[in-house]
């Protein structure tokens, strides 16, 4: 075996360019590869970061007005939801919804600690299934719970830019009394603030809200997390099924579109998904014909190595070599060239994708009201790397192998005269 490899270093030695040309398009193969699935991989994971706390399983209702005369009824009718359509999402959809989760919302309010303060703020009274619902993430302390809800506790939960305007560095929030338009508020919790999203929001409990502004039985949002829609045509079907029985409690044209107003971000989701998938397939389909690319280049390269070395394979065979050994010979050159430059391919890939997560990973994108990261974690998983570079080495092998043994079947006498 040392003297199969002594060989072949020297083999390799003598044509140092066409080793260097191989090793070349090895290299760049499997570089190109790994950063095109880097850089689409960055593309995904930052849409992905700046929607961390997007509920992509929800649906969200709003009441709407009326564009259409119905039985005897004028358009221009406000459309509010009340406690009957929480009843008709909990027990008419049980396939589809999971959860069904009232909101009531009290817009402009002005939140205060000593000479700070915030203006237009948006105090929602929720339930705690909210949290799991919208995918609220906390930073400190606790959510809204049951005991807050049953006693109607006056507590809150403030975003994390809140928190920061109002007790700047000054240690934690967490049981600071804070004021909401003018009532005075216990902080029992602090979420993280979205970064595509720098509206203000603070969480209290829905029967503290209801209670102290007299919202009686109407509900200004009915969010609801839905499953078992894999579809575009499902959920269409779906939601065309929920609005008309939402018209039948409110006697309004099911036929009519602003009745209504829904953000159904489990139908952006499913269009998300399919969009993200194509985006990756695409990726994955250029990097594969770059990887090709420098399979064809090593099986060009190996197809006239094996040719110019016809006399050589010859007098192998007539001094009593087998054909295995030669085949052996040049199917290990092969993989030794491939596995030496994918190795290295891989690494500078590897590299390079690490490089963009440092210096342009980092970045973010500030547009007013909007700030964004868009590149997160350009990187590629170990074993996809390591997959496609024994995907080259076999490649390598292969083509090495059947040049070779084509040129063993050649007569002894005839390779000879090659």
């Amino acid at each position: 075996m040392l003297e199969l490899l002594q060989e072949i270093k020297g083999t390799l030695s003598r044509n140092m360019m066409r080793t260097i040309a191989t090793g070349f398009a090895v290299v760049s193969g499997l570089f190109l590869l790994i950063v095109l699935q880097g850089a689409g991989n960055g593309i995904i994971h930052s849409f992905q970061y700046n929607m961390g706390s997007f509920a992509f399983d929800a649906v969200r209702v709003f009441g709407g007005s009326t564009t259409k005369p119905w039985e005897g009824i004028k358009e221009g009718r406000l459309i509010r939801l009340d406690d009957r359509d929480l009843y008709m999402s909990r027990h008419h959809f049980p396939h589809q919804i999971t959860h069904a989760i009232p909101t009531v919302t009290q817009d402009g309010m002005v939140a205060s600690f000593g000479s700070r303060y915030i203006s237009n703020n948006s105090m929602v009274g929720v339930y705690p299934e909210y949290a799991a619902s919208q995918a609220v993430e906390m930073l400190e302390g606790r959510f809204i719970n049951i005991m807050d809800i049953a006693e109607k506790r006056k507590v809150c939960v403030l975003g994390a830019n809140s928190c920061k305007d109002l007790f700047k560095e000054e240690g934690s929030p967490i049981g600071r009394s804070v004021k909401l338009g003018g009532i005075l508020y216990t902080v029992v919790g602090k979420y993280k603030t979205d970064e595509m999203f720098s509206g203000s929001k603070c969480y209290v409990p829905y029967t503290t809200l209801c209670t102290i502004y007299n919202r009686g039985r109407f509900i200004d949002e009915l969010t609801m997390n839905v499953r078992n829609i894999p579809t575009d045509s499902a959920m269409e079907q779906f939601m065309d099924e929920y609005i008309r029985a939402t018209s039948y409690i409110h006697s309004f044209d099911p036929e009519d579109k602003r009745a209504l107003w829904i953000w159904n971000q489990a139908g952006d989701n499913i269009q998300m998904n399919r969009a993200m998938g194509i985006l990756n397939k695409a990726f994955w389909i250029l990097g594969l014909l770059t990887l090709l690319s420098g399979v064809v280049s090593v099986s060009n390269i190996m197809l006239i190595s094996v040719k110019e070395r016809t006399r050589e394979f010859g007098i192998r065979r007539a001094i009593g070599a087998r054909p295995w050994n030669i085949i052996s010979m040049v199917v290990l050159e092969s993989v030794i060239i491939t596995a030496i430059f994918g190795y290295i391919g891989m690494l500078l890939g590897i590299f390079f994708c690490e490089w963009m997560n440092v210096t342009v990973g980092n970045q973010v994108m500030d547009l007013g009201v909007i700030q964004a990261r868009y590149f997160v974690d350009p990187t590629v998983d170990l074993h996809v790397c390591f997959q496609a570079t024994l995907v080259i080495i076999i490649a390598g092998a292969l083509a090495g192998f059947f040049p070779a043994r084509k040129a063993v079947k050649v007569k002894t006498i005839d390779a000879l005269r090659a």
